[in-house]
């Protein structure tokens, strides 16, 4: 069975939709003269008629789309990576049940990316750079620049880097929404950290849902309306361009379905159309504004479309009683959506999709099917009220409360939960416990403080100003609760 695979490489080389919003002010578009900024495009006239036509037009996209790919190399921190016996939590011994050995070197990972802006904006893939301490960026002139991770958004898998720069060589952004089943389009990026690299293929689907985005716990509204094609895509594409024959990227490659981890003939990669609309809101607000229509949606089947009296099974259905915007337009449970704007509506993928191009604010179009009889109605979207996604690595308390109390700690983040596989998503958990420390005997690693010394604990800033109001030889009591949900209570006495 095929396994789906994000694709970065985890090493240096792998071998084998509230409240209704009011209207957004009006920003000029970052992204929009692209086309300006990047050299003027060959034009491939007429239908390709052999080998020769062919080659010339692979050579043409890959040269025009070359310059502007990226090598995206990543380090994070040491991590537990599984189960470590309690007894042996903390302990120099983690390392032989999985665990991070103590002071490990960061690792290392790898992905692509593309240059969209002359002064150093570059679109990648979220789960590239999601947990990165330091990003660096490899040009294909060889130069190397440092990256800052102005945004990410788990629900699309996509997210934008920037470097310091001028007169940076700029990707031309094509129309994905203009892609046909059988297009030719190449795969461009550093797979398996070899260099830059290019494989062609066609599109050979438009519109996959994988399911691949809620395995992330970031994604609170996940959206996948991907390209599927048969271009060879393999770890280290992540992040890197999908091109038309003109080399104008119409897709974000992101991830594969393989039974081995590696190629065998179905990549995915995120619509340009909408990795844009990211981007956009990335760079200007650092978190992206998503429109809300107020429904609880899914395809239609078979059954549907004779209870709903559908020509086909083909819409989105609105599974549950709507709320805010789709309510007030007069929109009900059962009704299935068939078309936004005059765009016709296949799925509830497709649906997500022509919702995801517009913003907040926006009045829409909708037509129905409401058991039979044919509607239109008019909605204001309203906006998902999410919170932004954070590029700092979670807080952890100072070197200093480290000494005293004995132990370090870290407020949870989803990240944090599932590196550690702790059972909550909040609070603050002991990453490490000083095996010569006074609280040896007293904790270990995952537990979860809720007091401190009679006080609540809800951050890192609550265990520093703990930690300082101790003198020396004074008697620190935590109520912890352990990974397997049991509150304990523990009392040790710090050092004179």
């Amino acid at each position: 069975m095929n396994r789906i695979r994000k694709l970065a490489v985890p090493g240096a080389l792998v071998v084998g939709m509230g409240v209704a919003a009011t209207a957004m002010e009006v920003v000029k578009d970052p992204l929009q003269d692209l086309g300006a900024q990047s050299a003027v495009q060959p034009a491939i006239a007429g239908r390709v008629a052999g080998p020769e036509s062919l080659s010339a037009a692979f050579r043409t996209a890959s040269s025009t789309a070359l310059p502007a790919v990226v090598y995206v190399k990543v380090q994070t921190a040491a991590r537990p990576v599984a189960q470590v016996p309690e007894q042996f939590r903390g302990t120099p011994y983690e390392q032989f049940f999985g665990g991070a050995p103590r002071n490990a070197p960061p690792q290392e990972g790898s992905g692509s990316g593309f240059i969209v802006s002359e002064d150093g904006y570059i679109l990648t893939n979220n789960h590239v750079v999601a947990n990165a301490s330091r990003v660096t960026v490899v040009l294909a002139d060889k130069r190397e620049l440092t990256a800052k991770v102005v945004g990410r958004d788990p629900n699309t898998d996509i997210a934008v880097l920037k470097v310091d720069g001028s007169g940076l060589p700029v990707a031309q952004l094509g129309d994905s929404d203009a892609l046909q089943t059988g297009d030719w389009v190449l795969a461009l990026g550093y797979p398996l950290s070899l260099g830059q690299t290019t494989t062609a293929g066609i599109v050979s689907a438009k519109g996959r849902s994988l399911g691949i985005m809620q395995q992330d716990r970031n994604a609170t509204a996940p959206l996948e309306h991907f390209i599927q094609t048969d271009a060879a895509i393999n770890p280290g594409n992540s992040g890197g361009p999908l091109v038309d024959l003109q080399g104008r990227v119409i897709g974000v490659n992101t991830a594969i379905a393989s039974p081995t981890g590696f190629y065998s003939g179905y990549g995915f990669a995120v619509p340009i159309s909408l990795a844009k609309r990211v981007a956009d809101d990335l760079i200007r607000y650092g978190t992206v504004h998503r429109p809300m229509l107020g429904v609880q949606i899914r395809g239609v089947t078979p059954a549907d479309a004779e209870v709903f009296r559908l020509p086909s099974p083909s819409g989105a259905v609105v599974a549950t009683e709507p709320t805010g915007p789709a309510k007030e337009a007069g929109i009900r449970m059962g009704d299935v959506v068939v078309g936004v704007d005059g765009r016709a509506i296949a799925d509830d993928g497709a649906l997500m999709a022509a919702l995801a191009a517009k913003r907040p604010g926006e009045r829409v179009t909708v037509d129905l099917v409401r058991y039979g009889e044919r509607e239109r109605v008019t909605v204001k979207l309203g906006e998902l009220d999410l919170k932004p996604v954070s590029n700092d690595a979670p807080a952890a308390v100072r070197r200093d409360a480290v000494e005293r109390l004995g132990f370090n700690a870290m407020e949870v983040t989803p990240q944090v939960a599932r590196q550690y596989r702790l059972p909550f998503s909040e609070g603050v958990v002991v990453t490490e416990v000083d095996r010569a420390g006074p609280a040896a005997s007293a904790l270990t690693g995952g537990m979860r403080i809720e007091r401190l010394n009679g006080r609540e604990v809800r951050s890192v800033e609550d265990v520093r100003a703990e930690a300082s109001r101790l003198k020396p030889g004074g008697v620190v009591s935590i109520v912890a609760r352990t990974q397997d949900g049991q509150q304990t209570i523990v009392n040790y006495r710090i050092r004179e």
